[in-house]
């Protein structure tokens, strides 16, 4: 790892943790969720998570442009350093009580994600990466899982609706027939446990820029992929896929066959 990220990742991970644990103050208490103009949830906790995050950078990073769901932009002219933020990743598990959510903190330097820290605070699961010092979790380190033949992969998914929603839905068949399960461990919970070994293939068809900011380089650093369905790593595509390299090339065989209407 270049000895310059070091605090960066010290940081993401600390500020994840304690936003994290700020956010168990409200789980499962029976929060209220208010919705917002895109028919999605948001609750006082997304909402104090963000404004905890923001404050840290603020602080500690005062000249960091900052891109969070809830409170939007914070632009610095010329900033090279932007900090992607996600406070509760999962927001409509958290309001049923599910602890399949996390907050999630990606850092991009110059275009490139080189930092990521992702807390799953109800499990107290931390995975964290930075450019050329690996992927861990909980301390341990972290790889993709070696399973090579698709038909021995578990697929996991968000919202099994959105794929036809989205012009997906046969590729999304094509990646049903050819796996071994389908299971829907979702949002940040499926790319963290692609990350880990546990699955081997997540994705979404639609996402947004926050929902991903951590998991390029995580993904990179435990010998995975984290992009777009065409191959891109990018947090930018509006959708999402994440396996391990040795299954890449499989599944964007599935997803590219003409016969999709997108």
């Amino acid at each position: 790892m270049t000895p310059s990220l070091q605090p960066y990742l010290d940081f993401a991970v600390e500020t994840a943790y304690l936003a994290g644990r700020l956010t168990l103050g409200y789980f499962q208490t029976g929060i209220r969720p208010d919705m917002k103009a895109d028919d999605t949830p948001v609750t006082a906790a997304d909402r104090a998570s963000e404004q905890f995050i923001r404050g840290r950078i603020e602080k500690q990073y005062p000249h960091h442009a900052i891109v969070g769901e809830e409170y939007g932009v914070t632009e610095h002219a010329g900033a090279e350093f932007r900090w992607f933020v996600d406070p509760i990743d999962g927001t409509k598990s958290f309001v049923r009580g599910v602890p399949l959510y996390g907050v999630l903190l990606g850092l991009e330097i110059a275009g490139k994600i080189e930092v990521g820290a992702v807390y799953l605070p109800a499990l107290d699961e931390m995975i964290a990466a930075a450019s050329e010092a690996g992927c861990w979790w909980n301390g341990r380190r972290a790889r993709v899982s070696d399973v090579t033949d698709l038909s021995r992969a578990t697929a996991c998914f968000t919202d099994p609706a959105s794929f036809a929603r989205y012009g997906r839905a046969a590729a999304w068949e094509r990646i049903q027939a050819a796996t071994y399960y389908r299971a829907g461990w979702t949002d940040c919970y499926g790319y963290a446990l692609v990350a880990t070994g546990r699955v081997e293939l997540m994705l979404d068809p639609i996402v947004s820029a926050w929902d991903c900011g951590p998991f390029p380089v995580i993904l990179r650093e435990a010998g995975g992929y984290f992009g777009d369905w065409q191959g891109n790593e990018t947090i930018f595509g509006n959708e999402a896929l994440s396996t391990s390299q040795a299954l890449l090339p499989q599944v964007l065989a599935l997803i590219d066959q003409p016969s999709d209407n997108r």
